[in-house]
């Protein structure tokens, strides 16, 4: 039964990320941290960009989290919790650096969803300014607003 718990802290720890995610975006990345952020909408930084500080900051709190609830792990919000952090960075990695900015080791799929998030995504990047463009979030954002573009051949 405590696998539940954990499973359920876990689940509350990726959605939570999402929305966090998205109001961190929103408010403090375009707004008093834009600075630092400005580098990830710049086209011309190298392998690595100030803006990766950030994820250095979440993992960190994930690590925490996981550390401080390890004795009790399976009952453990606090571990579940950052459990869920990584596993979001995990898949925010992959997701948006990996796939939609081709990063580091960059891959394709076919798979709809990928790429509507991936539309979405550069969506946001079409205003290269602090005022930033709607979605902030990576999975949070009217998926009706992002078509599939059909191509003349695809008809």
């Amino acid at each position: 039964m405590d696998w539940l718990y954990l499973a359920g802290f876990t689940i509350a720890g990726m959605v939570g990320m999402e929305v966090v995610s998205y109001c961190v975006h929103r408010w403090l990345f375009h707004g008093i941290l834009w600075d630092i952020h400005e580098s990830h909408h710049k086209p011309d930084h190298g392998l690595f960009e100030l803006n990766d500080i950030f994820s250095l900051f979440f993992a960190g709190v994930s690590i925490w989290l996981m550390v401080d609830g390890a004795e009790a792990m399976f009952s453990s919000p606090a571990f579940g919790i950052g459990a869920g952090i990584a596993a979001y960075g995990v898949l925010y990695f992959i997701i948006h650096d990996l796939f939609t900015h081709k990063r580091f080791v960059p891959f394709s799929s076919d798979s709809k969803i990928m790429k509507l998030v991936r539309r979405a995504h550069q969506r946001h990047h079409q205003d290269v300014g602090k005022e930033g463009a709607e979605p902030y979030g990576l999975f949070l954002f009217p998926y009706d607003k992002y078509p599939e573009r059909k191509r003349k051949f695809d008809r």
